[in-house]
């Protein structure tokens, strides 16, 4: 398209794929808060992003600005870090997600990001080439969708169930599976849905696509922040019968979603990764984007090896106690319903259902 300025005629323009990629959930956030009534002077509730920061009741432990500070003033931390993270951070982590592992990951498995909005970035990215195509859950978190737009890689969506706790339809990932496909993403615990996957049922989730011969990538930015009746399972205990990448932060366990320090963790005891040549290549993308802050890495380890168990408790006690007063208020208001009490995350699916003159239903989620 030319644009016209006087005389002169120009003709670059912008990338149409970002347009596109007002589907996140920051664009439609940004949109909705410009179109505010300005002279409406009523609170605003934040319900559309999940950052709990916004809210006296959630605060990081001591121990992890503690860390911060111990990092920063050490001044061994002021350097540019290697592109795959800091090796003592990277064995921090190694240990922290082998906790509920039946085998050991190496710090080389581990690759640190900034945040998990990077990690959903550097995954895409590298998957994205000619004709491949990503499956990902409907409902899911739209950061996905709006990358994969950017990157031109095909997006195609699986069905959760409501009826059955958000479970995966594993009936239309395998209809929708073919030559091209590259990996499934699954959420767990579930951002928007609120609901934790059973043990069983990631089984069944990593036999569907070593039948399928892809990849699993599961978010797990809300790894323990499990408190219904379904304990937290990481995808990476069925490492051995499929490869998973595991995507993470400190954002929402420890309350800091500003700090951006996040992780892909590969689960892969039989190397396909390695074999495939995906490692290398996140490698090279690692080479060309931008690292977590160094003093950021080097707190890690004090995090994640000191944060106290009654921490956790608390912030899960907290959860637990919004979660059932969102759940009964819902259940209050005619024209919402929510099919699945919340067990997890740090939010909820509900469907409006606004009434027509007729008195007919319509569904609408939100």
């Amino acid at each position: 398209m030319e644009v016209m300025n006087g005389h002169k005629k120009w003709g670059f323009q912008g990338n149409p794929e970002l347009i596109a990629s007002s589907i996140s959930v920051r664009g439609v956030l940004t949109k909705l808060m410009a179109n505010r009534n300005k002279d409406d002077k009523r609170p605003t509730i934040p319900l559309g992003r999940a950052d709990p920061t916004e809210f006296p009741s959630y605060r990081t432990t001591p121990v992890a600005p503690d860390a911060v500070a111990d990092a920063t003033y050490s001044y061994n931390f002021n350097c540019y870090p290697p592109t795959v993270g800091i090796a003592e951070a990277r064995r921090a982590v190694a240990e922290y997600v082998s906790k509920d592992f039946p085998y050991q990951l190496s710090p080389d498995d581990v690759y640190l990001t900034a945040g998990c909005t990077q990690a959903i970035e550097i995954v895409v990215s590298v998957l994205a080439r000619p004709n491949a195509n990503i499956l990902f859950p409907r409902p899911g978190y739209p950061q996905y969708e709006a990358r994969a737009s950017c990157s031109k890689l095909e997006a195609r969506h699986f069905d959760l169930i409501p009826e059955k706790g958000w479970e995966v339809d594993l009936d239309s990932v395998e209809a929708l599976a073919d030559e091209n496909t590259v990996a499934m993403v699954i959420i767990n615990p579930s951002n928007p849905c609120g609901n934790v996957f059973t043990y069983q049922h990631l089984k069944e989730i990593a036999e569907t696509a070593s039948k399928l011969g892809i990849f699993v990538i599961s978010d797990e930015v809300y790894g323990h922040l499990a408190f219904g009746s379904n304990p937290f399972v990481p995808m990476g205990v069925f490492g051995s019968t499929v490869p998973v990448l595991t995507l993470g932060s400190i954002a929402k366990r420890w309350i800091v979603p500003g700090w951006r320090l996040g992780w892909i963790v590969t689960s892969d005891p039989n190397g396909i990764f390695h074999q495939s040549g995906f490692v290398e290549c996140m490698k090279n993308f690692l080479d060309i984007t931008t690292d977590p802050p160094t003093n950021m890495q080097g707190a890690l380890t004090q995090i994640l090896k000191h944060t106290k168990e009654d921490f956790y408790s608390k912030i899960l006690t907290t959860i637990r106690g919004a979660a059932d007063i969102l759940y009964d208020r819902i259940q209050e208001i005619p024209c919402l319903t929510c099919p699945h009490k919340p067990d997890g995350s740090m939010v909820a699916m509900s469907f409006f259902f606004p009434f027509l003159v007729t008195g007919e239903a319509k569904s609408t989620t939100t």
